[in-house]
């Protein structure tokens, strides 16, 4: 008898209690606006955090809210933007597609002795944890001798979504046609050493040194003198020297090619004249 009473005694209070979530969950109901959930159809589902927004559904909310223009997902490109644009009622403007260029070209090569030849020059073997930030902690900032250089642990490759990055000749190096531009490897980077540029601009300079031209000689083969020829030849007054390194405005630069044709250390890169993985061995000669 005692059990059935208490049986029935739970029964009625898990009763009392549904009805009270019942009665709470139609006082407190928050309507939600159908165009979010159109809006999370749009993107990619990612969740790369290229936008600057937690995840697709923070982007798609403040897109709703009006907090944030149509078209800074990276992922999606110029057909998310689009479709976003047609659940909002509005047109989408033009969305540059933008990748990631490692500012860094210093490969290391060696003969058959093992002597490295080129490159940038190590102070000595790094046998910690193969990771990035740990590597930048030790021998003071790192293995190499180049402080502005890429240490080549591979802390953006495990970073990346799209296997669009990987490290060359202890080098990061980016696969353009995989690259959507989210950036999460640059946000990994210790170093700062990766940024975004547009797509379709084809001049590039691999390198991120802001040190004076002798200091980067001696610590690399491959790395910017800030000696200022490209900015002299180029016909747009795209390129400034500063702080020792050669840098492209892009909203002026033409694609021209002709900053890499007087570059003494053949440090920029020009994509027209090869392809990207070509070009970018090429300049680390």
């Amino acid at each position: 008898m005692e059990i059935v009473i208490a049986i029935a005694f739970l029964g009625g209070l898990a009763l009392i209690f549904g009805l009270v979530l019942a009665a709470a969950s139609k006082a407190f109901y928050v309507e939600v606006d159908p165009r979010l959930e159109k809006l999370n159809e749009c993107l990619p589902g990612a969740n790369c955090g290229g936008c600057g927004y937690p995840g697709c559904g923070g982007y798609a909310e403040a897109v709703l809210n009006g907090e944030a223009p149509i078209g800074k997902c990276a992922s999606g490109g110029a057909e998310c933007a689009n479709a976003m644009a047609a659940v909002m009622g509005v047109e989408a403007g033009d969305v540059v597609r933008m990748v990631a260029l490692v500012k860094c070209s210093g490969h290391r090569t060696y003969d058959e002795h093992g002597n490295q030849t080129g490159g940038a020059k190590l102070k000595g073997n790094y046998e910690g944890f193969k990771d990035c930030l740990a590597a930048s902690k030790v021998g003071g900032r790192g293995p190499l001798v180049c402080k502005y250089g890429c240490l080549g642990f591979g802390s953006c490759v495990k970073a990346c979504k799209y296997d669009a990055i990987h490290v060359v000749n202890g080098v990061a190096q980016v696969d353009r046609e995989k690259c959507v531009g989210c950036m999460s490897c640059a946000a990994v980077c210790p170093r700062q050493v990766i940024t975004a540029v547009p797509y379709e601009k084809t001049t590039l300079v691999p390198c991120n040194s802001h040190a004076k031209g002798a200091v980067t000689t001696r610590s690399c083969s491959a790395g910017c003198i800030g000696c200022g020829l490209c900015k002299k030849i180029c016909p747009e007054d795209a390129i400034t020297v500063v702080n020792g390194l050669a840098t492209i405005d892009y909203e002026k630069c033409i694609s021209c090619g002709l900053c890499a044709t007087v570059c003494p250390k053949k440090i920029i890169v020009d994509l027209n004249e090869a392809p990207p993985s070509e070009a970018m061995a090429k300049a680390a000669l």
